[in-house]
């Protein structure tokens, strides 16, 4: 079952009197659950303009963006932002964690913008942690936890969400190899967990771990293995 569908799609910028097209009418299909798609291209090549309009932080200009059967450029900004609560996560190479709350306040975060309960928040974060190893680290400060454990906590402020698909940016740009790798295991196995993973990276041996990858080059894509 296709959970995105993206056909004849681009994506123009303005910078002075130059118009830059950042996606040139391409067309890709991910589907439901059982993807690991690598997007992979170097600086400027489109892939993280891809990785906005999956994302709903930016839509096409023209063409078609359908995620889960919905018609994603016809929403405004409340419905982008809807879907992305619901549906989306993401995970990025800087992590993103607000250094003053600890791990368990970070991913606790996201659930009361949404409205929850502490009753109903309190077991998706205990087990957001479990599931990334950190549950004995819950009540660590971003500065207490090494790279590797803080990209952990950005995964499971994610998971407490419970998104169907995980876009993940570069996220062992700022770790040691062996660190990436960890991360690269924890996301093979929220995959084979039924969530669809989107990992964008410039890196081939990275890529290489994903079940597919969608090679950009020049806003357009070249290749799809």
């Amino acid at each position: 079952m296709t959970l995105i569908h993206i056909e004849n799609a681009s994506k123009y910028y303005t910078m002075g009197e130059e118009t830059i097209k950042a996606l040139d009418d391409i067309s890709l299909d991910i589907d439901h659950g059982e993807e690991f798609v690598a997007i992979m291209g170097p600086s400027g090549s489109g892939k993280s303009t891809l990785m906005n309009i999956i994302g709903c932080l930016d839509v096409v200009d023209k063409g078609i963006y359908d995620l889960d059967g919905q018609a994603i450029n016809l929403l405004k900004d409340s419905g982008l932002a809807e879907i992305r609560n619901r549906k989306i996560g993401f995970v990025f190479q800087s992590f993103n964690l607000l250094p003053r709350l600890s791990a368990y306040e970070n991913v606790e975060l996201p659930l009361i913008y949404r409205g929850m309960s502490k009753r109903e928040r309190v077991p998706l974060v205990l087990q957001a942690l479990e599931a990334v190893d950190l549950l004995d680290r819950r009540k660590h400060f971003p500065s207490e936890l090494s790279g590797g454990q803080q990209q952990r906590v950005a995964i499971a402020r994610t998971l407490a969400g419970d998104p169907s698909i995980i876009l993940a940016d570069e996220p062992t740009g700022a770790l040691d190899s062996k660190t990436g790798v960890e991360i690269l295991n924890i996301l093979k196995r929220l995959n084979a967990q039924g969530r669809t993973i989107i990992l964008i990276t410039h890196d081939l041996l990275i890529a290489q771990q994903a079940k597919r990858i969608v090679r950009f080059r020049d806003g357009q894509l070249f290749k799809d293995v």
